[in-house]
């Protein structure tokens, strides 16, 4: 793979971010920085360079690429960090940047899945009572605060960071972070005599057995849709993908 002296950013805090990262130090002359946002209070780090923080929305991200002299960004945040992924379409075209992003394929449902799709958290909020009455709630902790007046369940919040908002008592907080194993997710679920599942479509393999041992016991799973994605230049799904992207890239210019 070429690059030699090429500058790339990646907007990381995803396997995918991680693993891309690892391939790009490796080719002679090219410098990788990874973004963190920094919600995470102990994320796992990728190799190479590594910025935490924000930016400052579009325009102190593309005054960022050009003060950086960056010459390529790789979006690989989360696929429901909407904002972000607005945010960097507009920066990389405002700084004259190329720009791809990088997105995990999302689940499809196998035979015997029982699944709910709405279109987000609020849809999944009004929905959730009329599945059932013990959820794992596995969206993150923060969309947790949606779902803590539906005082009619009880839930089971799985997070990797501690809530800052007050836990009622029908809400019990599990800090946990994967990969898990279906057996593991089945034990969790019948320790806790789950009936419903509600997740993120978030894709990989990392946290998707608890959908197949969702299947092998027969719950419902409701599942929320990604956000629509901005208009994307160029989209491609594995990190060996944004690396080919990257090669294909003119060769960075001198200076």
């Amino acid at each position: 793979m070429s690059g030699a002296g090429r500058r790339v950013l990646v907007l990381g805090g995803t396997a995918e971010a991680r693993a891309l990262a690892a391939l790009l130090v490796e080719v002679p002359g090219t410098v990788v920085v990874s973004s963190l946002a920094g919600r995470v209070a102990d994320p796992r780090l990728p190799v190479g360079e590594v910025r935490i923080g924000g930016f400052g929305g579009a325009a102190g991200l593309a005054r960022w690429l050009s003060a950086q002299r960056i010459d390529a960004v790789v979006d690989a945040t989360h696929p429901y960090a909407a904002r972000m992924r607005t945010a960097a379409v507009e920066a990389a075209r405002a700084a004259g940047v190329p720009h791809v992003r990088l997105e995990r394929p999302g689940w499809t449902a196998q035979p015997g899945d029982r699944w709910y799709r709405v279109a987000d958290v609020d849809a999944a909020v009004r929905a959730l009572p009329t599945l059932g009455r013990r959820v794992l709630l596995t969206t993150g902790r923060q969309s947790l605060a949606a779902f803590l007046p539906l005082t009619s369940v009880r839930i089971l919040a799985r997070v990797v960071d501690a809530p800052v908002e007050p836990i009622p008592p029908h809400v019990r907080v599990l800090r946990s972070r994967g990969p898990y194993t279906v057996e593991g997710e089945l034990d969790l679920m019948r320790a806790h005599d789950i009936d419903v599942l509600v997740t993120k479509d978030s894709g990989g393999p990392l946290t998707e057995a608890k959908l197949v041992a969702a299947r092998r016991l027969d719950l419902p799973v409701l599942m929320i849709d990604r956000p629509k994605p901005p208009v994307l230049p160029a989209v491609v799904h594995t990190a060996d993908g944004a690396a080919g992207w990257l090669a294909g890239l003119p060769a960075a210019q001198p200076g």
